[in-house]
């Protein structure tokens, strides 16, 4: 999976859940412009930061990696 699709992925699922990047960011405890980032498809996060970003978004990490 490429960077850019897993931000598409995250974007789809944190706008479904109705979160903000902001809200988003304060859940995980990263920046919002992390987050942007990661969307952007600028970045890619350690397994760590996914299995947080997947807590936050009430999904299992390999739903935000399929």
């Amino acid at each position: 999976m490429t960077t850019k699709v897993f931000g598409m992925r995250l974007k789809a699922m944190r706008i479904k859940r109705e979160l903000s990047q902001d809200a988003l960011a304060k859940k995980v405890g990263v920046t919002r412009e992390y987050i942007a980032r990661l969307e952007g498809g600028h970045h890619d996060p350690p397994l760590s930061t996914i299995e947080k970003l997947a807590t936050a978004l009430g999904v299992k990490p390999g739903r935000l990696l399929e």
